[in-house]
């Protein structure tokens, strides 16, 4: 029998470029939905959302970005521009994970945001223990404005990060480690 934890101690990234098909679908897709919101949530606010990104229109999406990406940064290298073309052309599914904030409650916005980053985390760990390989990945379109304008984000939603999944065309090495004993400490009156 395997030990308890083996799941969490072998979990690793699979790089988005290196993911093809196929990803979870159907009943398969629905299940790691449905465990994938199951997290902390104080105040039972349900401070998250999902957007499903496949196919045509993510491909679509991904050139709407590659585009931006170019008017914010004209000058950008010709490999950067490269990698913002092609950057959802792997994965067959992405996940956008979308925190959907409620700044009136007594709940912090960091707790609201952390809940958020659970699910993507537990897209994560779902998509391992289902055989898929995935990466969590955020940079400069999390972030941006115009980009949660063309996701339909409202005023008080921002990108918690992109959940690329699929099945790993190669296999990955993990990576080292910290040491948990460099990490740890015992807190003393």
């Amino acid at each position: 029998m395997p030990h308890p934890l083996s799941l969490l101690q072998q979990r690793h990234s699979v790089p988005s470029r290196q993911l093809g098909a196929p990803a979870p679908e159907g009943d398969v897709l629905e299940a790691l939905l449905a465990t994938a919101i199951r997290v902390p949530d104080h105040g039972k606010l349900v401070p998250f959302r999902l957007i499903l990104l496949r196919g045509d229109a993510k491909l679509a999406f991904g050139a709407k970005l590659a585009a931006l990406s170019l008017r914010v940064n004209p000058d950008m290298p010709e490999s950067k521009r490269e990698k913002d073309r092609t950057r959802y052309d792997f994965a067959p599914l992405v996940v956008a994970v979308i925190a959907h904030l409620d700044p009136s409650s007594s709940v912090p916005v960091i707790e609201q945001q952390l809940s958020a980053g659970c699910v993507a985390y537990n897209l994560l760990l779902g998509s391992e223990a289902l055989g898929f390989g995935a990466q969590w990945l955020t940079g400069w379109a999390a972030y941006h404005r115009e980009v949660a304008d063309l996701l339909g984000l409202g005023e008080h939603e921002q990108v918690i990060g992109f959940v690329h999944i699929g099945t790993a065309q190669i296999d990955v090495p993990d990576r080292d480690r910290p040491a948990v004993n460099d990490l740890v400490s015992v807190w003393a009156p």
